[in-house]
């Protein structure tokens, strides 16, 4: 069982950056941040695995960047160049057991943080 912690949301104008950050308590195989607006489906929005491969939604692409520091257990999330549709409750989730959900479509992560919400405004 692993638990995650986040942290780091808040409001910032449109143009603006935020970090949020990511504690898991255990070993992981892959780690995501996802995001859902009131009324929009989950997105998944960025991955990255024990060695580091990336990936990222055309949404966020450019403009997210994903990292982690192994030896601390944490995800971060940088956000760049913020929009207005940026706007939603943000989401870290982990897998354990290989990264068969990592690459793919799949968002039927095992484990997920609370949520921490991430506002934009003009």
């Amino acid at each position: 069982q692993v638990q995650l912690v986040e942290s780091g949301g808040g409001s910032v104008q449109d143009g603006g950056s935020l970090r949020l950050s990511c504690v898991a308590s255990g070993r992981t195989d892959c780690m995501a941040w996802f995001r859902q607006a009131p009324g929009k489906e989950r997105e998944k929005i960025a991955v990255i695995d024990t060695d580091g491969r990336t990936a990222y939604s055309t949404s966020v692409k450019g403009r997210f960047t994903i990292s982690q520091d192994n030896g601390k257990n944490t995800l971060y999330l940088q956000m760049n160049s913020l929009k207005l549709e940026d706007t939603a409750m943000y989401y870290c989730a982990a897998e354990d057991s290989g990264r068969v959900r990592c690459f793919s479509g799949r968002k039927d992560f095992p484990y997920w943080g609370q949520g921490t919400q991430v506002t934009v405004s003009s």
